[in-house]
């Protein structure tokens, strides 16, 4: 079981890294989307999977009993999840503004910052003669 639970990992790394080498930006989100889903599976089951046992600690018992689950990867799972979703919404947003602004979701044609030119170099007015 264990193998399928890391080809299914991979299978999400794979294809979230494959979907955001596209030149289509709902593409990039939604490889985005993918390889959150496959980093927050790898936190996941990187925790005691079989374990039945909750994560508390007995009455009258100083530690967890040796077969409980392991409680770290669950919190960082939750984390992960929360800044997942505001990582995904954000891009959503910033797809749909740049729609709106530029009129194509193709990254080739995103030209706009390229066509002003580097913001360090010298205007033409600033330009000093040696003589």
């Amino acid at each position: 079981m264990t193998l399928v639970y890391a080809l299914t990992i991979a299978a999400y790394l794979g294809c979230g890294l494959y979907m955001m080498l596209s030149r289509h930006a709902v593409r990039i989100v939604l490889g985005l989307a993918l390889l959150t889903n496959g980093a927050i599976f790898l936190i996941f089951f990187s925790g005691r999977m079989g374990s039945v046992m909750p994560p508390v600690v007995p009455k009258g018992a100083d530690a967890l009993a040796v077969d409980a689950a392991n409680a770290l990867p669950q919190a960082l799972v939750l984390t992960a999840i929360v800044i997942g979703f505001a990582l995904t919404a954000f891009a959503v947003v910033l797809t749909l503004q740049t729609y709106r602004s530029l009129g194509t979701l193709d990254v080739r044609r995103m030209t706009d910052a390229e066509d002003l030119g580097a913001p360090d170099a010298p205007l033409s007015s600033e330009v000093k003669s040696d003589g």
